[in-house]
């Protein structure tokens, strides 16, 4: 089914890879980074495809010598149900949030590494100053409760992050049990927060959840409307919270909800940001671990990687 690599090769498994600025940024990386020879492939599967499909690609990469592993998204939670028996190492994130989004070689062994906790930090961190969350109540809204939605309220949550915590935590999905795979992490980890689970089966019911929200919430496009499929988790009457930070985390598609937050910006005083920084942050935690490459996570290194991955994006 697959061809065995001709040089050192780093898959994306996705749903649209092609049409990701990573085919463009990859082989401006590779020769940054002295890579050489490495290409980027993309294999593209269907939301929630066949168990088999994922693992005849994971059992490809284990067993072809020059394939050297994967970045994984959207697929992240079933490729791990469907493959991790296969995996000869999983990391301690990948194992208690059920997740694979990286996947590489060491020694022979095929490794499980859940990457989204240390990205998606990265990313918060980037746009939500020190000390937002405990200056006053603040609530956190998630719409989409899969892998990403995991990593963002395990890294908020932190006892390292003493009283900066969001007052109240809401998550909504269209999926009853990916909700339910949410709510036995947060059990398992002991979340700190008060959380609720919202089955969301249209965009009135995500509107309805952002109307009781207080000023300066926090609301987050987690479920891949706008780049796996059309549209936005809410309609086009929702009304965003006044001083509200609102994070697409997609940088491509047609993204509806980044629209609605812009259109909304100036008169509701919104601070508004998508998924540019998280796509960064992402390929160079799995590209420096499929590598075994040391790169840095901020620092002139790291902005020179942002700079050649803007102007190759261009």
């Amino acid at each position: 089914m697959y061809e065995p690599a001709t040089r050192p090769t780093l898959y994306f498994i996705g749903v649209t890879t092609g049409r990701s600025s990573i085919m463009q940024v990859f082989p401006a990386w590779a020769e940054a980074l002295g890579l050489v020879d490495a290409q980027i492939v993309g294999m593209d599967f269907p939301l929630h495809a066949d168990p088999t499909a994922y693992r005849q690609a994971v059992q490809f990469i284990r067993d072809d010598p020059l394939s050297l592993g994967a970045l994984v998204t959207t697929h992240k939670l079933d490729l791990f149900a469907a493959c991790r028996e296969l995996f000869d190492e999983i990391d301690p994130h990948a194992r208690s949030m059920g997740e694979t989004s990286c996947i590489s070689k060491r020694d022979g062994r095929l490794v499980c590494h859940a990457k989204d906790p240390i990205s998606a930090g990265l990313a918060l961190d980037a746009f939500i100053p020190s000390g937002y969350f405990s200056r006053q109540p603040t609530e956190l809204f998630c719409m989409g409760a899969g892998g990403s939605a995991i990593a963002i309220t395990w890294h908020l949550t932190q006892a390292a992050k003493g009283a900066d915590v969001p007052a109240r935590i809401i998550v909504s999905n269209l999926d009853a049990p990916r909700l339910e795979h949410l709510r036995a992490f947060h059990r398992n980890i002991g979340v700190r927060v008060p959380v609720d689970y919202v089955l969301a089966a249209t965009p009135v019911d995500n509107d309805r959840v952002l109307a009781q929200l207080s000023s300066g919430a926090v609301v987050i496009n987690a479920t891949g409307l706008g780049k796996d499929g059309p549209g936005s988790p809410l309609s086009p009457a929702a009304a965003f919270p006044r001083h509200a930070i609102a994070w697409e985390l997609n940088y491509r598609g047609n993204l509806v909800f980044l629209e609605q937050a812009r259109a909304q910006q100036q008169a509701r005083h919104l601070k508004v940001e998508d998924g540019w920084i998280y796509f960064i942050h992402g390929w160079t935690q799995v590209i420096g671990e499929v590598f075994h490459l040391a790169i840095p996570t901020r620092g002139p290194r790291f902005d020179e990687l942002s700079a050649i991955a803007a102007a190759a994006r261009r």
